[in-house]
């Protein structure tokens, strides 16, 4: 695979595309990669928008219901790569090695994401090279809770599809 891999996103308020960087973070790449190939992000939704900060998906279904991952990836956030507007970013839990399926996309510069001393950060692993605007536009949806979970849309925005760009 190349060291640098374009994803187009086709969401049900407009597309993107990621430019995922797997020279920097191949471990991560190559999980998403899998996980693109799989179909596992077609039919999920955007869980979580927090306006000024980050949307973020790729684990639960239009009912909210969690989609069965693979197994846990090693944090590469020390790869040098920061939390700036645009960028990519592997979720996780407060297990620094936790993450799956799920990123998100910083809607702003988040410093406080980036590794520091007692702080394991959040592993970035590319950006969106086109269509921002759509980001910005799902940012804008009016959220909700659903069961534990807040900052739900309270209309679904759905990725349709994430297809490699050949």
């Amino acid at each position: 695979m190349s060291k640098l891999v374009k994803i187009d996103v086709k969401t049900s308020l407009g597309n993107f595309v990621l430019e995922l960087d797997g020279e920097k973070a191949p471990i991560t790449v190559d999980n998403f990669v899998e996980y693109v190939r799989s179909g596992h992000f077609d039919g999920t939704i955007v869980h979580r928008v927090i306006p000024g900060f980050v949307i973020q998906g790729g684990g639960h279904d239009a009912s909210m219901n969690q989609k069965k991952t693979r197994s846990p990836i090693k944090n590469e956030s020390s790869n040098g790569l920061k939390n700036l507007r645009g960028t990519i970013s592997m979720a996780r839990t407060s297990d620094p090695d936790s993450a799956t399926s799920q990123f998100f996309i910083n809607l702003q510069s988040n410093e406080s994401l980036n590794p520091a001393p007692g702080n394991a950060g959040y592993a970035v692993f590319g950006k969106v090279t086109d269509g921002m605007d759509v980001i910005d536009g799902i940012a804008k949806v009016k959220t909700g809770r659903s069961g534990h979970h807040g900052d739900v849309p309270v209309e679904p925005v759905l990725v349709e599809t994430m297809k490699i760009s050949e």
